[in-house]
């Protein structure tokens, strides 16, 4: 074989490499309806923490579930309520490098914070239009220095704050023009370049910014096709690559993009099958960006592993060695 035919074996291997990056397989699922350990009454927040442990807002049963990697069940904290520690119907979940948790806690109208095993620490927020007041908080995400964005959908905008609670700033109003919202919901940070992300609910789109709310740019309009959405749920941001992954809700998949927005891929239909979903909600990757999870408001938990990921690189000595 010659240096040319060397050269193109190498370059095929390259590139069955990069097309097989991001194909989502179905791997595994756990719950069911109910309120006993493991189940769920519309599960509508998913976070992975450093160790693989998985959190999950259960809405409707007004507490936190954790779990394994793989679903086996670990612990709960909450009730319904307005005490510290206590829900109404929490909805987005996110987890600092600390590995605390941080819950939005949607009819309270506050954002709570516990440890890894639910030990209460701390809370921000009350009804209301001013600085560090939410109107139902939905989407929590945090940036690589620690701060913390809340997708304050009543008011149509975001805020963030420091890690405990200090208010920093904020952006948007009601609106379909470029930084406005209608019901934002899921938010994510990119862990390089700290752009932020939001799920524009009702204007069925995701807008990006900088990590203090400049306006950079959007991509999606109302439809079924590649690229559009029907009430985009949450997003999240793998933390290689930065590629941005969408629950879009009514149409029942899971859509990827680049960080920009040029379409990669999708999977997902609606149904009760194993990769099906009915009304998608929140969304995580786990800390390789190996496994995606998906909280499915059909009362379980699915996740999907990325078979790129297990592919082992082949180098171009490795290409040379095979045709000597």
């Amino acid at each position: 074989m010659n240096k040319l035919d060397i050269i193109t074996a190498a370059a095929f291997v390259a590139f069955a490499a990069v097309c097989a990056f991001g194909e989502w397989v179905y791997e595994g699922e756990w719950g069911s309806s109910g309120s006993g350990n493991g189940q769920f009454y519309t599960p509508a927040g998913v976070a992975a923490v450093s160790n693989g442990n998985v959190y999950v807002t259960d809405y409707g049963n007004d507490r936190v579930q954790y779990f394994t990697a793989t679903g086996s069940y670990l612990g709960k904290w909450g009730s319904i309520g307005t005490g510290n520690g206590q829900f109404f119907h929490p909805t987005g979940v996110g987890a600092a490098r600390t590995d605390n948790v941080y819950v939005a806690d949607f009819y309270n109208h506050r954002i709570q914070y516990f440890t890894a095993s639910g030990s209460y620490l701390g809370q921000w927020g009350n009804l209301g239009t001013g600085n560090g007041q939410f109107d139902h908080p939905w989407g929590i995400a945090f940036a690589a220095g620690g701060n913390v964005y809340v997708g304050d959908s009543y008011n149509h905008r975001i805020q963030y704050f420091t890690a405990t609670g200090s208010y920093l700033g904020k952006w948007g109003s009601y609106g379909t023009g470029n930084g406005q919202f209608h019901y934002p919901r899921g938010v994510a940070v990119a862990p390089s370049g700290g752009y932020v992300y939001v799920a524009d609910w009702y204007n069925h789109r995701i807008q990006y910014f900088t990590a203090t709310g400049s306006y950079l740019g959007q991509w999606g309009s109302y439809g079924t096709g590649n690229g559009q959405f029907r009430n985009p749920r949450d997003v999240a941001v793998a933390p290689r690559g930065n590629n941005v992954y969408v629950a879009d809700s009514r149409n029942n998949r899971v859509q990827y993009f680049t960080p920009a927005g040029s379409y990669l891929g999708q999977w997902g239909s609606f149904g009760w099958g194993k990769g099906q979903f009915i009304a998608p909600g929140g969304l995580c990757l786990n800390a390789t960006g190996s496994r995606v999870y998906v909280a499915d408001t059909n009362n379980h938990i699915q996740y999907f592993y990325d078979t790129g990921a297990r592919i082992v690189p082949v180098s171009l000595g490795r290409v040379k060695a095979l045709f000597r």
